[in-house]
């Protein structure tokens, strides 16, 4: 009857193996392939990048001449009537003298047409849009090194669920060995009991060990499946997309990674921000000293006028006035003084560059001993997990022993369950050092600006 009550059990646990197994591992690589395609942290950086691309276009930097185009239409009808008091004409008939006559003039049209386009170009500004373009174009260089940033932080997290979840299914490993052993030991229990060897204690004990050891398998499954979920987040796939991931793990080497340290603060990303946004200050500064400096431009312009005027009470003809013109211009403005504005807002940046550079110092500071922390930091949880391996293969080897010593009815099975306990601590427990292990190297190659140039 025991045995019918853990079946399903067993059955859940052999169909669950079975479609871990049948379903398709995602890689290291194809994960890193489809967050840099998909996540939509990375995809808000990149349109970030292409907005300052745009900015630093010849296009937005005041070096072209500017162009723009007027035209007109007008259309006029008139009717009107003519008085002219006082005024005589001679009767042609009777030759004598008559007031002159109104006159009327109905549906005069007009019509007026123009067109023109003016030019304006600035020959010499103080060198102020000279430095924006530079500005601009470092502002491109910081975005890319945000960009960057984003990049890195992304896939740190990224490893950070994925180990997470490589761990978990190592774990789950683990936990069905050890529900398969402790399934076993109640099947010998019971056959021991049949025939009197042992007393009902051990049959109950090994009953409650396997339903503790069928709760911890049901309890990583379910943590699994929510950190997959966490996983589909990152890669911006449906959260109920199922695989399976990669729990092979390999370090750099020892001298390679010791090089990359030594070149850390020459490649960190948050260094090399520093000094873009230095250079950015110091452009800005050049840029605002322009208003102590004349500006200089030149003009021109193209114009078209067609009138066709109606006729008139003195004018009884239509007439046509088509007119083309054209000029040049040029001229000079030097603000001597704007009241003071523009000498403030060049100490401004002078205290800005200042204060950019103490800000540079304090980086370098920080990121130098973020290094060592997390060198040293990588250092330690490898040594941990070396020693975590080691203890593995004294449980394993314990246990094993405890395994034949119970056969023999030497130990009891609260002893043998103590072993096995402890080896499957020591196989957590390694699970755990060796995936801290490497994410404190990933973030030590973040740190020193390796992350997105090696193979992990």
């Amino acid at each position: 009857m025991m045995q019918k009550n853990y079946l399903p059990s067993f059955l859940f646990s052999f169909v669950f193996t079975c479609s871990l197994a049948s379903q398709q591992v995602l890689t290291k690589q194809e994960a890193i392939k489809l967050t840099l395609e998909n996540n939509l942290g990375i995809l808000i950086a990149e349109n970030n990048v292409a907005i300052a691309e745009n900015n630093k276009s010849v296009l937005n930097s005041r070096f072209l001449p500017t162009l723009s185009g007027t035209a007109g239409a007008n259309y006029q009808r008139d009717d009107s009537t003519f008085e002219f008091p006082g005024q005589f004409s001679i009767d042609e008939e009777t030759g004598e003298r008559v007031p002159r006559p109104d006159a009327n003039l109905y549906k005069a049209e007009a019509q007026r047409y123009n067109a023109r386009i003016n030019a304006d170009y600035v020959l010499f500004d103080g060198l102020g849009r000279w430095y924006d373009m530079k500005r601009l174009k470092e502002e491109y260089n910081l975005s890319s090194l945000q960009a960057r940033e984003t990049l890195e932080t992304t896939i740190l997290q990224l490893f950070s669920v994925y180990f997470e979840a490589a761990r978990v299914s190592e774990n789950i490993t683990v936990l069905e060995e050890t529900y398969r052993n402790t399934k076993n030991r109640l099947q010998r229990a019971k056959y021991s009991f049949e025939f009197g060897q042992v007393n009902k204690l051990d049959v109950l004990n090994a009953e409650v060990d396997l339903v503790n050891d069928s709760i911890n398998m049901m309890n990583e499954r379910q943590l699994l499946s929510n950190t997959v979920r966490d996983l589909n987040i990152i890669l911006n796939a449906d959260l109920e997309q199922k695989f399976a991931v990669d729990t092979t793990i390999t370090f750099i080497n020892e001298l390679q990674l010791e090089d990359f340290a030594m070149q850390g603060e020459a490649n960190n990303v948050r260094m090399l921000q520093a000094k873009s946004n230095m250079t950015i200050n110091d452009f800005t500064l050049q840029s605002a000293k322009s208003v102590f400096l004349p500006t200089i431009g030149l003009n021109g312009f193209y114009g078209w006028n067609l009138n066709n005027n109606a006729p008139g009470a003195f004018f009884p003809g239509v007439t046509v006035n088509n007119r083309r013109n054209f000029g040049l211009g040029a001229t000079l403005t030097w603000n001597l003084f704007d009241g003071g504005s523009g000498i403030t807002q060049v100490k401004n940046a002078k205290i800005l560059l200042e204060s950019q550079d103490a800000q540079q110092e304090q980086i370098a500071l920080e990121v130098k001993r973020d290094i060592a922390n997390a060198k040293g930091d990588f250092q330690n949880r490898l040594k941990v997990f070396q020693l975590q391996q080691q203890n593995v293969i004294t449980a394993t080897d314990n246990y094993k022993r405890s395994n034949e010593r119970y056969k023999l009815g030497q130990i009891t099975s609260v002893e043998l369950r103590q072993a096995q306990i402890n080896l499957l601590n020591a196989q957590t427990s390694r699970n755990l050092a060796k995936y801290n292990a490497k994410l404190a190297e990933l973030q030590l190659l973040q740190l020193t600006g390796q992350l997105l140039n090696v193979s992990i």
